[in-house]
């Protein structure tokens, strides 16, 4: 059963007199290729209370390409501020994809208009060196709507990105897998080996090219 997100805790710190309360989410920790993207969407509590409840906003991954094209664009229309934080494939293999994504969420809050004064995150770990009240929410995406709204930032702004790496990197699919370690993006890059845009540090990028001796594109 598909989970339904709500305001409701938004609301209670809203209720508590915090003045921007902000979801936060990322997109890209899994894939073998591409960039992490994190997204912090604010709501007012007067778009919470109003629009919010029956226009079908989830977690990302329980939405299909198109419903989540038609929620970015009601959500971009409708947020009092929002913000996305990019960290590419070379710093996350310099720093290691936990610090990456986190580093990408504190990009996404530092690039909202409005200072936020709480942030709701999405997962285990908060920002540790950004000063603003926080708490991590595990599964926060499936139970918090500005979290869910991030996670649909995220992914269609990462997922657009992938589109134009196609563009790019033609041979390997990134169109249908968007950098995923599925059978056929595994099967490309037994074939061309890895190019400029696949996480070196991540296995099995690492034993391919230990195998191919550094073949890249």
């Amino acid at each position: 059963m598909i989970a339904i997100p709500d305001f409701n805790r938004e609301w209670r710190l809203y209720q508590k007199g915090y003045e921007t309360v902000a979801g936060v989410d990322e997109a890209g920790r899994g894939p073998l290729a591409g960039p992490v993207v994190a997204a912090a969407v604010v709501f007012s509590p007067e778009v919470l209370n109003s629009k919010l409840e029956k226009k079908g906003i989830r977690d990302s991954k329980d939405l299909s390409g198109k419903r989540r094209e038609e929620l970015y664009k009601f959500i971009v229309q409708n947020v009092q501020t929002w913000g996305v934080g990019i960290v590419s494939e070379k710093v996350i293999d310099e720093i290691n994809i936990l610090r990456a994504s986190i580093l990408a969420m504190k990009e996404a809050v530092k690039n909202l208009k409005d200072n936020p004064d709480f942030l709701l995150i999405d997962g285990c770990h908060t920002i540790s060196d950004y000063p603003v009240s926080q708490v991590a929410v595990p599964h926060g995406d499936e139970t918090i709507i500005s979290i869910s709204a991030a996670s649909i930032i995220a992914k269609v702004t990462r997922d657009r990105m992938m589109l134009n790496f196609h563009q790019k990197f033609p041979q390997y699919g990134f169109d249908r897998h968007k950098g995923y370690g599925t059978r056929l993006h595994l099967e490309k890059i037994e074939k061309y080996g890895p190019c400029k845009i696949h996480r070196r540090s991540f296995n099995p990028i690492k034993e391919i090219i230990e195998k191919t001796k550094g073949k890249t594109c």
